[in-house]
């Protein structure tokens, strides 16, 4: 027989490869939501993504025999999940990509972890020196990566662009706050179909009315290799990948290493949508990536 040693071993190395594949889904849904975007209006498209990647985390449940209804002690962390980190991140990030490129907006919408300082102190958390420290690198990158000097403040576009991937970012740190003080009766991937439905419910009672005109182009090929790349991969099977990673490895570990995301979005920007790697593009996502490294080890190092 194996020792236990040896198993948790294989089980660490496991661990680590579902990691670098969670980089790479997620990294790559960046471009690829812009691609959508193409044949799509932006809350349209969130709404469609949010219904097939619900219709496919119910599927992945079912086959590995873990569907059932959360307990009620859950559904107050399901519907804020379901209503701020997906269907506002879904419809704000969106709103937000239509006018900015895709590697930009990746590094503005990954400003959660800094949003999360000051939510932090508002509900009475310990919050050390060096996460402020963190947050003023973030807010220097975030100004880097806006390039005053060339900002067209006449573009309503771009200015809305900047606006939503920052709301995207601060309702995801909402729900990031709420699932750090909730206690779970359902493992986080059990609740994920059902957080998925709600983000999807709402799109659709909201998108009609905000978007009466808008529209899903299902002649359009950009749709479907968006829709199926987001809805169906990049969304379920990397969220489960990523519960397993928060099981098996220490939290500060998967933290840091989600820090490639962004990173992995400009690199694959270039390649899948011609987008070039500017100077402030650069020394911006540089400036906002230490800043939230700093505020995560600052937090490990709190608890």
């Amino acid at each position: 027989m194996r020792s236990f040693a040896s198993l948790r071993m294989t089980g660490t190395r496991a661990a680590y490869v579902q990691l670098g594949l969670n980089i790479v889904l997620f990294g790559l849904s960046w471009p690829m939501v812009k691609i959508g975007l193409q044949g799509a209006s932006p809350l349209w498209f969130a709404a469609a993504r949010a219904t097939l990647s619900a219709t496919v985390a119910f599927i992945l449940l079912a086959l590995l025999r873990r569907l059932k209804i959360p307990p009620r002690d859950d559904w107050s962390i399901i519907l804020s999940v379901g209503a701020l980190q997906l269907a506002c991140f879904f419809a704000f990030s969106n709103l937000g990509m239509q006018s900015l490129p895709a590697g930009r907006s990746s590094v503005l919408a990954y400003t959660a972890s800094l949003w999360v300082v000051p939510l932090s102190l508002l509900i009475g958390e310990t919050v050390g020196w060096r996460a402020f420290v963190g947050v003023l690198l973030g807010v220097a990158g975030i100004v880097v990566l806006a390039d005053p000097p060339r900002f067209d403040w006449s573009d309503q576009g771009v200015i809305w662009g900047h606006i939503w991937l920052l709301l995207s970012g601060f309702t995801w740190a909402i729900a990031i706050v709420h699932i750090r003080h909730h206690r779970w009766r359902t493992a986080p991937l059990d609740a994920l179909p059902w957080q998925m439905s709600v983000a999807a419910v709402l799109l659709w009672i909201v998108t009609p009315l905000v978007e009466p005109h808008g529209h899903l182009d299902i002649h359009a090929k950009e749709l479907w290799i968006g829709l199926i790349y987001i809805g169906a991969f990049a969304g379920p099977i990397a969220t489960w990948a990523a519960v397993s990673v928060n099981r098996a490895l220490p939290p500060v570990v998967g933290a840091m290493a989600m820090l490639g995301v962004p990173l992995l979005s400009i690199a694959s920007s270039v390649v899948l949508v011609n987008e070039p790697i500017t100077p402030p593009l650069a020394i911006g996502t540089a400036l906002v990536i230490a800043g939230i490294a700093v505020v995560i080890l600052e937090k490990a190092k709190v608890r």
